[in-house]
């Protein structure tokens, strides 16, 4: 007796009400950019962009043959739940980075050193900037 006013009070300040059933379910996705170092791609605007083109099966406007879980992590640490999802969607770095010399400029050399796990990147004291070793490194 109390839910139908609730819904009734998001609808009409025109939120999306769903998730359950024979749908999809919000997506499990991770931080991106915001909280995370190692991202390949953000989390907030292909969340969107997905849950956009499917909101019919969000909302129950459509149904699918059973309930469906989508999720999406930004690197391959996954710590969206891709690998307990029905459909996952994982970023992943598919090319060794390259070094921006202005935008280096920015960063602290010792913490950028210590954030690549396989030590592929070095310090290049003659530039005060960074080299990659595209040989270690994984991607």
């Amino acid at each position: 007796e109390k839910l139908q006013p609730l819904l009734d009070d998001l609808k009409a300040r025109g939120r999306i009400i769903g998730g359950t059933g024979h749908g999809i379910t919000g997506m499990v996705h991770t931080q991106g950019w915001i909280h995370c170092h190692t991202p390949a791609t953000d989390a907030s605007g292909p969340v969107k962009a997905i849950m956009d083109g499917l909101a019919e099966y969000f909302t129950g406007q459509k149904e699918l043959p059973a309930h469906v879980r989508i999720s999406l992590a930004c690197c391959l640490n996954m710590c969206g739940a891709v690998h307990c999802s029905d459909i996952s969607v994982l970023g992943m770095h598919r090319l060794v980075p390259r070094v921006d010399p202005e935008r280096i400029k920015g960063c602290e050399i010792p913490t950028t050193v210590a954030s690549c796990p396989t030590g592929a990147i070095r310090p290049d004291p003659k530039t005060k900037s960074v080299v990659v070793n595209d040989e270690k490194c994984m991607y």
